[in-house]
């Protein structure tokens, strides 16, 4: 068997329906499924059951201990020459196989990743969210879709490896957050090659609101100094520009309000009949207000015109905005917790976030 695909499952019944049914068109059929349902308190085995007929698939359930071990525990139980590692929520076109087995032959590789792109058929905060996630406006340029910075770091919603390799690792980490980018590092640190296959690409639904997406980045940025400790010197100056992006709408916020208050003040001194000369402070504070309305004005513009064109649809575009000021603010509000708690407290990885990665 060439290929065993693993997916590793928390309370997502209807995603894996969907990823399955997917799994049914493939042109190139030589795999097997494995799905690991991880703890749910919403089991996906009947759905699973009902595949049985039209795929090789095979259901396993365990006590939750997160993805990474999760999918270590499927791999154990699978027998493909190659595993390619799946979040439950992407689908896949019925030439992805394919364009792995041409890909592979055309780039012989250890491990090898695919980009995501937004289906038709997603709600319009899943396309703003899948915008907001692949934008070279956002942070697209430093995600797993693209082949930039120095190598190619595969990301686990679309990861592929041989399985010695997979096994010479150790697999997945039991990080709590950014284990498929500590096995990337890992991959490249063993002087193993990987490659970005990009005509493999998945649908990758992501988060279905803002909420659980807002967590998701969040747990992004924390992840960040996780890696940089457990890989010195993988921190690079472009994994900063959240941060600066925080700080920076921060300062415009503060801006605004210095210029609210002088405009305020310069009421409150009207008012009283003690009119400054030529109303300097109305003048100044709206000066001040521009100054800091303006940068983020033209950063939305840009979101939204963006958005807009590539979505061919203008109201994605307008929920692009406030996707992409909350990724970069929660990822650069993760970071600075994260190094606040281990850079500044010295707390170790998991007794400065305790909580289970879902």
């Amino acid at each position: 068997m060439k290929y065993s695909i693993v997916v590793p499952v928390f309370n997502r019944p209807d995603e894996v329906d969907e990823l399955l049914d997917s799994l049914t068109g493939q042109n190139l059929k030589d795999f097997e499924v494995v799905i690991v349902e991880d703890g749910s308190s919403v089991p996906c085995q009947e759905v699973v059951e009902r595949y049985a007929d039209r795929l090789d698939v095979h259901y396993y359930a365990k006590p939750n201990s997160g993805p990474g071990p999760s999918r270590n525990y499927g791999v154990d139980r699978s027998q493909g020459e190659y595993v390619i590692i799946l979040d439950s929520d992407v689908v896949l076109p019925p030439t992805y196989l394919e364009a792995v087995e041409k890909g592979l032959q055309t780039h012989p590789c250890d491990a090898f990743g695919g980009p995501d792109r937004a289906h038709k058929s997603f709600t319009s905060i899943q396309k703003a969210i899948s915008y907001s996630m692949t934008s070279f406006f956002t942070t697209g340029g430093i995600r797993g879709g693209k082949a930039k910075l120095d190598k190619f770091h595969p990301r686990s919603y679309n990861l592929g490896v041989k399985r010695e390799v997979y096994q010479a690792l150790g697999g997945f980490s039991p990080m709590r957050f950014g284990e498929d980018i500590d096995f990337s590092y890992r991959l490249l640190e063993q002087g193993y090659t990987t490659c970005l296959l990009s005509e493999a690409w998945v649908w990758h639904k992501r988060r279905a609101t803002f909420g659980k997406f807002f967590k998701q980045v969040f747990n992004s940025g924390i992840a960040r100094i996780h890696l940089s400790k457990r890989h010195p010197g993988t921190l690079k100056a472009v994994h900063l520009l959240p941060m600066v992006f925080t700080l920076g709408v921060a300062a415009c916020l503060f801006v605004i309000l210095c210029g609210l208050g002088l405009i305020a003040t310069g009421m409150w001194l009207d008012y009283h009949g003690m009119r400054p000369a030529d109303n300097m402070h109305q003048g100044l504070g709206f000066c001040f207000c521009m100054l800091g309305v303006l940068p983020l004005l033209l950063y939305s513009l840009v979101i939204f015109i963006d958005s807009s064109l590539r979505n061919l649809n203008p109201w994605v575009g307008l929920l692009s905005v406030p996707a992409a000021f909350f990724q970069l603010i929660r990822y650069g509000l993760g970071f600075m917790t994260a190094w606040f708690k281990r850079c500044v407290l010295k707390k170790d990885e998991f007794a400065a976030f305790e909580k289970n990665f879902y």
